[in-house]
């Protein structure tokens, strides 16, 4: 599987974002995907993820703000009101049982 993510950029305090990632290669066997995020001297954080069924998860810190979706080899990430602490380098992921993999980061810079 690959993994092709797009739609980061810069945004204030407030605004929002939405960031795309496409999939391609085996994704019917694509069980979750879900956005990571990862900011200088931390470690990769979960985000949001999305299961085949279309069951979705949200690390606290942007749930009512961040909302998940996926769309046959799609998944997006739509990110509102967003908050200077939400800039980071987001990650797409996808998973097929034990297997992890990742498209390139998109950078999400937030500013006053």
């Amino acid at each position: 599987v690959q993994l092709q993510a797009s739609g980061g950029g810069s945004a204030q305090i407030g605004g929002s974002l939405r960031l795309s990632c496409a999939a391609s290669g085996s994704t019917f066997e694509i069980d979750y995907m879900s956005w990571y995020r990862q900011v200088p001297g931390k470690e990769r954080e979960l985000v949001a993820t999305v299961s085949r069924g279309g069951v979705t998860r949200y690390v606290e810190s942007v749930k009512g703000r961040f909302i998940i979706s996926r769309d046959k080899s799609m998944v997006y990430l739509r990110m509102n009101n967003l908050k200077q602490e939400d800039t980071a380098e987001y990650y797409c992921n996808a998973q097929i049982y034990g297997d992890h993999f990742w498209g390139q980061g998109t950078q999400v810079t937030v500013s006053s």
